[in-house]
């Protein structure tokens, strides 16, 4: 580790390190937690950390970008990037699985290849590359610090997407096995926190530190026009977990959103987008696909609300990402989930905005939109909120926090 230094405004920082990062998903995948990694990374190497990125050939939520055969290296906004082939396929549970084992294997085979380095953070998922993981700190003995952004086998199992007996035990094995090896587990919420203690993870090695927005925050209030149609927007995963098919008959049967002109617009794509597709009956209901990032800045700086969802008997295991870029956007949020959530949690914390169970959906997206000053309360505190906990810099600043205290990490 290299001595403290200075950045340009003459604030001190933290001393230098060498980190590699462990992360399945990474720019330019536009979803899901590439965008989280890259936001990490960036803001890592401002501070003055050297990072390498060790990532699999770009495939989510698409595979757009074709395939490789080999490892290769690039460089992104100036962050080494080593990338491993894929045996790319997500039609059902067996491609995935056998998907992430490839980038496993591939993660097992390169280590001798990685280099130095003062610590590792390694994602989750990819589930299988926790043995990886777990091999190389019992060989290198470099602190490994696990960034758990799923609960897995949890949301395999809940899903479907896991379901032999043999199978699951294995999971439960490698999960336990990772949770002994990591020096430290940073999660995403105070209720992974809860799922893993649970499971007899010490609490002293358990820091949660919530995801940075990954899109810029706004600098100035937000303006609600009167004389333009309300807009609902869902970005993001369209996953199994989100329920967005019921999310769309609850919308389009609403009579109060009818009457207002109010349109719900999805923008993204995922495994149940075929589910979706079918049940929008109306044409106040549009889905857009995957879109450029020019066009999702659009849709929110046009949006009248945020939309989150998550199927209420699903266990929570994983924070949406969507959530903190609305509350950049400045856009109140309406989240249909669970009573114990954490997004419902941060949602009632920030006063950005409001949270129903499903049935209620419709009746509370049409009080919202019809209280413009509401709106507009919700909005700047959701626009502070960010700014005050859901930063990069904040993000990173916990990371370090844990980094740099070497002493309480195992050599």
């Amino acid at each position: 580790m290299n001595d403290r230094k200075m950045n340009r405004t003459g604030v001190t920082l933290s001393p230098r390190m060498t980190i590699q990062l462990w992360s399945y998903n990474y720019d330019p995948e536009p979803t899901g937690i590439g965008p989280v990694s890259r936001t990490w990374a960036k803001a890592m190497t401002e501070r003055g950390h050297e990072i390498h990125v060790i990532a699999a050939h770009p495939h989510y939520p698409e595979p757009v970008w074709g395939s490789r055969r080999r490892p290769y290296t690039e460089w992104r906004d100036g962050i080494k990037v080593t990338r491993l082939p894929l045996w790319i396929g997500r039609e059902n549970a067996k491609e995935r699985i056998r998907q992430e084992a490839s980038f496993a294997a591939w993660q097992t085979a390169y280590l001798p290849l990685l280099g130095g380095t003062d610590a590792v953070v390694a994602v989750s998922p990819c589930f299988p590359a926790l043995a990886p993981a777990i091999l190389n700190r019992k060989v290198r003995r470099k602190p490994l610090i696990l960034w758990i952004q799923d609960i897995l086998p949890d949301g395999a199992v809940s899903t479907g997407i896991v379901d032999d007996g043999i199978a699951i035990r294995f999971a439960r094995h490698l999960e336990k096995a990772a949770y002994v090896a990591a020096d430290r587990i940073v999660v995403i919420s105070d209720r992974f926190k809860e799922n893993l203690l649970a499971k007899g993870v010490p609490t002293e090695k358990l820091t949660r530190i919530y995801n940075p927005a990954t899109r810029p925050v706004i600098d100035a209030p937000r303006e609600f026009p009167t004389d333009d149609p309300p807009r609902v927007l869902v970005m993001g995963n369209i996953g199994h977990s989100q329920g967005l098919d019921e999310v769309v008959r609850a919308f389009e049967s609403s009579l109060e959103l009818e009457k207002n002109g109010a349109r719900l617009v999805i923008a993204g794509t995922g495994v149940a987008e075929t589910e979706v597709r079918a049940a929008i009956t109306t044409d106040r209901v549009e889905m857009l696909g995957l879109v450029s990032d020019e066009r999702l800045n659009r849709e929110l700086a046009h949006a009248t609300i945020g939309l989150v969802s998550q199927r209420s008997e699903y266990p929570e295991f994983n924070m949406p990402s969507k959530l903190m870029n609305y509350f950049a956007a400045g856009l109140p949020v309406v989240a249909s989930v669970g009573v114990e959530s954490e997004v419902k949690r941060v949602v009632d914390e920030s006063g950005a905005g409001a949270v129903c169970s499903g049935g209620d959906l419709g009746r509370t997206l049409a009080e919202m939109i019809g209280d413009r000053e509401g709106l507009a309360r919700s909005s700047e505190a959701a626009r502070l909120y960010t700014s005050n906990r859901l930063t990069s810099s904040a993000t990173t600043s916990g990371f370090e926090a844990l980094l740099v205290d070497r002493s309480n990490l195992r050599d």
